[in-house]
């Protein structure tokens, strides 16, 4: 039952898809002030629900009831929801790079004067927005000059000149660092104290932990319960997960007993220059070695050149006046483009699978076989029942829920997003495979089986180079750790040896200390 403190209920709402309910009955109450967050594997319906909330679903579309404030709402549209303070700031963020943070923020709401945008005006309360939100940045600065971190809190100040009651946020820590992440909860801490209420959907449950209210857990497209987390009796992160996948999860990492070979791949005195600043460097004579059947991890902090190292190794797809030698299977090897590194046995897995790793406007099968499409042709003819036939055992090996292999790939959940992305790597044989952040936005369930296949291509052989900003991740799936800081690698542990606290002082070590 509803209270005067329910600011939003949704009664028995039920969206179905082509051939798929997404939604079936679902039901949810968010009392005037909390942040109530929402849980669930992949492809749970969360998102699906907030679509309805928001109006991007519009009234018709869907089965049942939505109530704001008391009154029953009828969305056509994002702007009818808005028009009622109800804002959606989406995963993806709908910012235009080339416009001003000022201009971002009145897009669509201009401040004007007898139809004439009004600038001194626009600026003076982008300013005053930004103040609220703690962001230190003229308003005239462009987007695509200021980070990730720094453009959700944009979006939180184009929310706030909508004069938002109810804000929701899908996913707004997935592709920040630590830092980011802590001043975004306490902006929304803040928020709440201004009387805003907010709904998070999130997979990261020490942050749900933190600053969740209550916690509503939906599984296929229903609603399992709703937690009290600030009840006389602590949620524990176990709790929430065996709502989440219907069962208990033991261990959040598979058991394995590692069978490591000789050494297949060596890097020796690697360095990297940025691609546009060349005096700056951002991989600092690096040296690392990984053998066959071996998972070895790459732990550091945002900016500690990671990605900088994987991307100039497979094809120097990053950087400029690359040195170094890569030596596999005993010989050196030169990787100067990204067919190159393929033909030498090097995969690597982006970290952002939705805009480098995968076309998601084709289907299943053409993505899997894309890196090597070579295996699928005939005198230069495609052999399309060939290519089916592969991409069918990769569905089933992979377990990529799907119904067929031509169903296209943005449609499917991100976790079954990045086992065709792993798919697509394995297809090409490669004896070395590059993952970078393989489980970003990923929830529990799904992450575990990533992992489980991760384990079976060490045990076929592989050698995994696995990178991670999650340390508890490096800790339960890598047999070496190699931990950076400001692009050098400041030391190596062992599975036994490592910890948090020994990661992150290395992690953390000084430029002057490492020589």
């Amino acid at each position: 039952m509803s209270s005067q403190n329910t600011i939003l209920e949704m009664r028995s709402i039920t969206k179905t898809f082509p051939g798929v309910k997404a939604l079936q009955d679902v039901t949810l109450e968010v009392s005037r002030g909390e942040v109530h967050a929402i849980c669930g594997e992949n492809g749970a319906g969360k998102s699906t629900l907030m679509n309805v909330l928001s109006g991007v679903y519009p009234h018709g579309s869907y089965e049942g009831d939505v109530l704001f404030e008391g009154e029953p709402c009828e969305f056509r549209n994002i702007r009818d929801s808005e028009h009622r303070g109800i804002v959606i700031i989406h995963q993806e963020l709908a910012l235009s790079p080339y416009l001003s943070i000022a201009e971002n923020i009145f897009l669509g709401n201009e401040q004007q004067t007898r139809g004439v945008i009004d600038w001194n005006a626009t600026n003076s309360e982008a300013a005053k927005l930004l103040a609220r939100v703690g962001l230190d940045e003229s308003p005239d600065t462009k987007i695509v000059d200021i980070g990730v971190g720094k453009q959700q809190l944009v979006e939180i100040a184009k929310a706030l000149s909508k004069r938002v009651k109810l804000l929701i946020l899908d996913e707004p820590t997935a592709a920040l660092n630590d830092e980011d992440s802590a001043h975004l909860l306490d902006l929304i801490r803040s928020l709440k104290g201004h009387g805003i209420t907010s709904i998070i959907i999130s997979h990261k449950l020490n942050e749900i932990a933190a600053i969740a209210d209550r916690t509503t857990v939906i599984r296929d497209g229903q609603t399992i319960e709703t937690l009290d987390m600030r009840g006389a009796t602590p949620v524990s992160e176990e709790q929430i997960i065996r709502a989440m996948v219907g069962r208990s999860l033991d261990h959040r990492f598979p058991e394995r007993t590692p069978n490591i070979g000789a050494e297949v791949f060596r890097v020796e005195d690697w360095t990297v220059h940025h691609p546009i600043d060349t005096t700056r460097v951002v991989v600092d004579h690096a040296n690392l070695h990984v053998r066959r059947g071996e998972i070895i991890g790459l732990a550091g902090l945002m900016g500690a050149g990671r990605t900088e190292l994987a991307m100039s190794i497979f094809g120097r797809t990053y950087g400029a006046h690359i040195s170094g030698r890569l030596i596999k299977d005993g010989k050196e090897i030169q990787t100067h483009s990204v067919g190159q590194a393929i033909r030498h046995g090097i995969a690597y897995a982006t970290e952002d699978r939705k805009k480098y790793g995968l076309n998601l406007l084709s289907d299943i099968k053409r993505n899997i076989t894309a890196s090597a499409l070579g295996k699928v042709a005939r005198w230069g003819v495609m052999d399309a029942s060939g290519e089916s036939r592969i991409a069918g055992k990769f569905r089933t090996d992979m377990n990529i829920k799907a119904p067929s292999v031509d169903v296209i790939t943005g449609t499917l959940s991100g976790g079954n997003q990045q086992k065709v992305v792993l798919s697509k790597w394995v297809f090409t044989d490669p004896d070395v495979l590059i993952l970078d952040e393989p489980t970003r936005g990923i929830d529990v369930g799904a992450k575990y089986e990533i992992y489980t296949i991760i384990n079976a291509l060490a045990d076929s052989g592989k050698a995994v180079i696995f990178i991670s900003s999650e340390l508890p991740e490096l800790l339960g799936i890598c047999d070496r750790i190699y931990a950076l800081s400001t692009g050098r690698i400041t030391g190596e542990l062992t599975r036994a040896e490592a910890n948090q606290e020994s990661l992150m002082h290395l992690m953390t070590m000084e430029k002057e200390a490492v020589r």
